[in-house]
């Protein structure tokens, strides 16, 4: 393992793992958990490291420096507790975020290094002392006896075939496409079925199946860019992105919703092709219908089985229909309430859902029909004399410009990449050029690349979970994580549950507190709210700069409140939003009070803990060149060659997962076009 730490960083890590933990049995070590995050930091590419380290030491300084470091433990946790916990100065509440780090140290710990498999941590103690039993240590799980065995289903995975040595690319590369998620995957598929020759440059390494685990640590630090603790500028929000071969896919749920569709979508939400159309950014019904068909027949989508919710996601549904009896809003009345529909394996087939519950740092099972197992399956397998082919771990730093035409356009004619090991290569491509690498990739490339207006009007889905605690076993880690749904048209409540490291993450609290509420993992029932900050970021020197305006915090308090009041109109004992300061509502608590309390809570981002993993705009397309950086058809105004087909073209935000809607934009202009021949 690399040495990441420095003797006085692990000191630091040290005394800030036994503060938060003092009190508690701890089961394993501080030094253990000192080592468990060294590992997950020399996992991670990139700065992240050095950057947490730099902000280690700012903290340390804050709360006393030395002094600190030699304290009492009573007077390590008063520092604590008046100077992260307590105090809503926003330096402070960023801070207080190492928390989540130290957690992750604690419940991520794995036994047997990188290597070490589920049968070696049959005796984790970690694991053991929340009452976590791994996959494929179950058996049966009651209530689903008929689940399918957990087993590895490797036959999905690309072929050594599909990727190319750096030093050894072709000549006669016609189109590059830069990113190979949701929209970079569409695009390769239909642009090699269309007969170009395609090479695909994917910052992210290759982990098929047979490479991912249920180590959460070294999952996360891998398949996520920046280790899955990227943040926005001002660190109020975590921005989950994947830097993996197919993208984010890889590791999201695969929900897959229309931006708009009867039964499904509350019939009160805003209709987002109509916001569109009134910016000046017509997109056809029908053309964007038909392209949802055709991803969801590729996908396999469909609502998933009730057996993979049986607990979590039938808490949800338990706790709204009781919740709405009492409601007197004609919103929750003629809301939504459904299962979601995902593109897994066909249940009865030897890649049907298994419900791990590790959907989030890839299927270690090969169930997920993610653009490895689709898209970039059938690009590297066309038709073509020389199909697709993949270059992994390649980062494009900018497209490079031949001569403009007669016109003034410019012409790209090949990228420039840098490798992890800092070399960098000149790739040329004849015809064109595909950005698809996401919204804040993408637009850092166009940006770098000499491209004007790019960056703006970026838009999140914010997520908040709200962990609640049961009075009798839930055991809510044993299904999908994410089963049900409620489409309350201002915002959507979805359900949902992690494995231990991901969960101490998101469950709230501090000392004693925080490990009595793990202790408690088997009693715990959680979901999450969804809502949109429609167009309100921007990128400033190429990191994301947004902050939540007095109608998003709106919502999201609302949105917080109902929720709080499901979880107890299914039966919670208490409710444990995801606030900064870690505070508890009780049973009994009358709905006036429910909401007084969360308007006093929240006043600002940083009050709670929130994330996005749905970034989308900063290339928005539009019919005018001066509102937009892309057409119609998602050419990039003042180019021949250069096209965009990720979820940057979007306008406004889609209010819902953005999964199938990025796949779906890509389709529509690549499906059965030759778009460099126009």
């Amino acid at each position: 393992m690399e040495k990441i730490f420095n003797r006085l960083q692990r000191a630091i890590w040290k005394k800030f793992t036994e503060t938060l933990f003092e009190g508690t049995e701890m089961v394993i070590s501080a030094d253990q958990v000192v080592d468990n995050l060294e590992l997950m930091f020399s996992e991670m590419h990139g700065g992240k490291a050095g950057e947490t380290g730099l902000s280690l030491y700012v903290i340390w300084l804050a709360l006393g420096g030395p002094a600190f470091h030699y304290a009492t433990a009573v007077q390590r946790r008063r520092a604590f507790e008046k100077k992260l916990q307590n105090r809503r100065i926003d330096l402070f509440q960023d801070f207080a975020r190492i928390r989540g780090i130290i957690y992750a140290g604690y419940y991520g710990h794995w036994l047997g290094g990188v290597e070490g498999s589920e049968a070696d941590n049959a005796s984790n103690p970690v694991l053991n002392s929340i009452g976590y039993t791994l996959p494929t240590l179950r058996g049966n799980r009651a209530g689903a006896p008929e689940d399918p065995e957990v087993g590895e289903q490797v036959k999905a995975d690309l072929p050594d075939s599909a990727f190319v040595d750096r030093n050894i690319i072709a000549d006669d590369v016609e189109v590059i496409i830069i990113g190979s998620g949701a929209g970079g995957g569409v695009a390769a598929a239909n642009l090699a079925a269309s007969g170009y020759k395609c090479l695909i440059v994917e910052a992210g390494a290759h982990f098929p199946c047979s490479k991912i685990t249920t180590h959460e640590k070294i999952m996360s630090s891998n398949l996520y860019r920046d280790g899955a603790i990227q943040t926005t500028r001002n660190r109020d929000i975590i921005v989950f992105q994947g830097q993996v071969v197919g993208g984010s896919p890889v590791i999201n749920n695969g929900i897959a919703l229309r931006v708009k569709q009867d039964g499904l979508i509350h019939e009160k939400a805003e209709d987002v092709l109509a916001a569109w159309s009134r910016l000046g950014a017509p997109v056809s019904p029908a053309a964007l219908t038909k392209s949802y068909e055709y991803i969801e027949k590729r996908l396999g989508i469909a609502p998933i089985a009730p057996r993979l919710g049986v607990r979590n996601g039938n808490h949800l549904i338990r706790g709204w229909n009781a919740y709405k009896q009492e409601s007197d809003n004609p919103l929750d009345h003629e809301a939504p309430l459904r299962w979601f529909s995902k593109n897994w394996g066909e249940y009865g087939s030897d890649r049907a859902c298994v419900s791990a519950g590790y959907c989030n740092t890839g299927c270690p099972y090969g169930r997920k029909n993610a653009p490895p197992e689709t898209w970039l399956a059938d690009a590297v397998a066309g038709d073509n004399e020389q199909p697709a082919r993949i270059l992994p771990e390649a980062q494009v730093e900018q497209i490079l410009w031949g001569e403009r035409n007669i016109t003034g356009e410019r012409i790209a004619r090949g990228v420039e990449i840098l490798f992890r090991d800092g070399t960098k290569k000149t790739i040329s491509a004849s015809k064109g050029i595909v950005v698809a690498a996401g919204t804040i990739a993408s637009s850092n490339i166009l940006d770098a690349s000499g491209i004007e207006g790019t960056g703006k009007g970026i838009s999140l889905n914010i997520a908040c979970p709200v962990p609640a605690l049961m009075g009798s076993e839930q055991r809510a880690w044993d299904e999908d994580q994410m089963a049900t749904y409620v489409d309350r048209a201002d915002f959507l409540i979805e359900s949902h549950f992690q494995p231990p490291m991901s969960m101490s993450t998101l469950v709230p609290g501090w000392f004693d507190e925080h490990f009595q509420r793990m202790r408690n993992y088997n009693r715990l029932a959680s979901a999450g709210v969804l809502f949109p900050a429609d167009r309100l970021g921007r990128l400033k020197k190429g990191k994301l700069d947004l902050s939540l305006d007095d109608e998003a915090l709106w919502t999201l308090r609302r949105a917080l409140g109902t929720l709080s009041k499901v979880h107890f109109a299914a039966g919670a004992e208490e409710v444990y939003p995801a606030l900064l300061c870690g505070q508890t509502l009780w049973k009994g608590m009358d709905w006036e009070k429910i909401d007084t309390f969360f308007a006093d809570a929240i006043t600002e981002a940083d009050d709670v803990v929130i994330s996005s993993s749905h970034p989308h705009g900063g290339n928005a397309i539009n019919q005018n060149p001066v509102k937009g950086v892309v057409d119609l058809d998602q050419k990039v105004y003042g180019t021949t060659n250069v096209f965009v087909t990720d979820a940057s073209v979007m306008p406004s935000s889609i209010r819902v997962n953005a999964q199938l809607t990025t796949m779906a934009m890509a389709d529509r202009v690549t499906n059965g076009v030759r778009i460099f021949d126009k």
